[in-house]
């Protein structure tokens, strides 16, 4: 019996060994992380204007550079409110930069603007400043709309609600489905008005 469990013994050992031998997954860490001044998890803060809420900035991982003025951030969700504390869009980004003195926020890699409405606007780089409640870009962009329409340039500027937008240039797009009243025919169309018939003047009398 014992001779023949040999051979079972030995395969156990060589899987076991390479099991051993398998490389160990490590998580990846962040060049940035040697280098901040220090590193923040879960980070949310709120992004004022004169004591008005503008944005409320959530972030995976926060880098703190700079004696605390700049922080480069992972996973970006920033969500924007109106002055009566409304929510209007949702911005989420891969990559942001947050200044703390101004309080400007950078988003970068699969930028996309996500309106109350529906509205969707994608690019790879924006920027948004609190003070004049505006978002913008340089970069090629894509605007879709409820109901097919789709605007598209290089660069922008706009209100984080996207309902008043500038195209910089290279404008171009597609309408998508517009629904065209039916015309009301003007009063009368397909009937003939035949105006009365005007009787010859009467001859004078005889004398």
């Amino acid at each position: 019996m014992s001779v023949r469990l040999l051979p079972l013994l030995a395969a156990a050992v060589v899987a076991v060994a390479c099991q051993d031998d398998a490389p160990i997954a490590v998580a990846p860490i962040n060049a940035m992380a040697d280098s901040a001044d220090q590193v923040l998890f879960g980070v949310r803060h709120n992004i004022t204007d004169a004591g008005l809420l503008r944005a409320r900035l959530v972030s995976d991982t926060g880098f703190i550079f700079d004696d605390g003025t700049r922080i480069e951030l992972l996973d970006v969700d920033l969500t924007f409110y109106t002055t009566a504390g409304a929510r209007n869009a949702v911005l989420t980004s891969l990559e942001g930069t947050y200044r703390t003195r101004v309080g400007s926020m950078e988003a970068r890699g699969d930028v996309l603007v996500v309106g109350e409405d529906g509205r969707r606007l994608a690019t790879e780089h924006l920027r948004y400043d609190p003070n004049r409640n505006q978002i913008s870009s340089d970069s090629a962009f894509v605007l879709t709309e409820p109901g097919g329409r789709r605007l598209e340039g290089t660069g922008f500027v706009s209100d984080p609600d996207m309902n008043n937008i500038r195209i910089l240039s290279n404008v171009g797009g597609a309408a998508g489905v517009v629904t065209v009243p039916e015309a009301t025919p003007p009063s009368g169309a397909g009937s003939s008005i035949v105006p009365p018939p005007v009787s010859p003047p009467s001859p004078p009398p005889e004398r």
